[in-house]
Order: C-alpha cells, then sequence, then structure tokens
C-alpha cells in the first residue's frame, strides 16, 4: 500500500507529565511496521530558551502552551496528511550530554500526534481522528517526574519539586485535565497500560486494512 495516496488516521495522544506517554508509545510503535506509522512529538517543538517565559522568580516555565511553538506543529502534521515527509531538528532541553539529532517525519498510513497541550488547540483537535487521554494518579506523576528529571535533564530534587507545585501541576489543571472527558479513550496507567494498549493496537490495526 503506498502510503502517501491514502487518508492518514490521525491520533491525538495526552495526559499529564509523568503520565507515562512516553513508554507508551514506544511500546505502541513495536505493534507497527515504521512505514505504517508516524510518531510526532510537542517536545520538538518547544521555543528556544532565550524565547521562554520565566516566573516571578525567573524560572523558565516550560509547562505553558505559550512554550510551544504550536502553529509549527500544526503546520508540520497537516504537511503529514497530505503526504509531505517532514524535517525537524530534536529539542534536547538543553542538556548537554545529548546531542539533537535531524529527524525525519515521514508521512503514513497513522499518524500519531502527542503532547500536553495538543487538546487545547482547535485545529488539532479538528485533525483527529481519535482522542485519547492517558490517565495517572498525581502522586505516581509526581514520583515520575522527579526520576525523569533528575536522569534525563539534570535537575535536582528541589528544581523538580518547584516546577511541579508552580509549573507542572498548574498547567495539567488549566490546560490538559478540562480535556479529559473529550478524550474517545482513556487509558489507565497508575500500574500497567497493557489492556489500553492492546485496544488501541487492534483499533488501529483495523484502520489499515
Amino acid at each position: 500500500m503506498d502510503n502517501k495516496k491514502v487518508k492518514p488516521f490521525i491520533v491525538g495522544i495526552t495526559g499529564a507529565s509523568g503520565s507515562g506517554k512516553t513508554s507508551f508509545l514506544n511500546s505502541l510503535l513495536k505493534h507497527f511496521e515504521e512505514d505504517e506509522i508516524c510518531l510526532t512529538s510537542q517536545d520538538n517543538y518547544y521555543y528556544p530558551r532565550e524565547m521562554q517565559q520565566k516566573d516571578s522568580q525567573g524560572i523558565i516555565n516550560f509547562d505553558t502552551p505559550l512554550a510551544i511553538n504550536m502553529e509549527g506543529y500544526i503546520e508540520d502534521v497537516e504537511k503529514l496528511k497530505r503526504g509531505e515527509n517532514v524535517y525537524i531538528q530534536e529539542y534536547t532541553f538543553n542538556n548537554p550530554n545529548k546531542e539533537s539529532q535531524k529527524i525525519c517525519l515521514c508521512a503514513a498510513s497513522l499518524i500519531i500526534v502527542e503532547g500536553l497541550f495538543i487538546f487545547q488547540e482547535e485545529r488539532f483537535k479538528e485533525l483527529f481522528d481519535l482522542k485519547v487521554f492517558i490517565d495517572v494518579e498525581d502522586h505516581i506523576r509526581l514520583k515520575r517526574r522527579i526520576i525523569r528529571d533528575n536522569e534525563e535533564r539534570g535537575y535536582d530534587l528541589s528544581d523538580v519539586l518547584y516546577r511541579y507545585e508552580h509549573h507542572v501541576f498548574p498547567a495539567y489543571k488549566q490546560f490538559i485535565e478540562p480535556h479529559k472527558y473529550e478524550s474517545d479513550i482513556i487509558i489507565p496507567n497508575n500500574h500497567h497500560y497493557t489492556n489500553g494498549l492492546d485496544v488501541l493496537v487492534s483499533f488501529l490495526k483495523k484502520q489499515l486494512t
């Protein structure tokens, strides 16, 4: 099947920071061939650090829709929908231990659009054929955030807790949670997402036939 000539099925996947979206998405990708599915991530559309807003304490707030080049993200997904490949630069959150890579987003029959704030954007919601919400209890999200931000971004505990209290959790309540029940599928991930993943994979497989 020539994926570029078939109208793609576009899935929006969101959830709070620390909800396990990355692990879930990596597991999802394993069920499909590379030319069947294209994963796009909001993480690669953050504005440069010098363009980010700071809070009253002078700390950059990445947990706001204003931190994201959402217009560019939407335009790239629209290109993928038209069957065009997209080339972007990986965003590394200023991690000195990680080299930024050139990424090719290749047009495919299944397009996965991932991000914290994607359900905030009407243009995005109009593109989605299916909306998925990964749901996790607050204390579990905080634990995962502490581990991730220390290992991947080099933030110490006090920094992580400050950001969670003043940036992450308020953003979740304002921009993410209100869209939970607009979703077509809610997948709990307090302990595992196996059953929810199986349901989604089965459904998406049918879109390829």
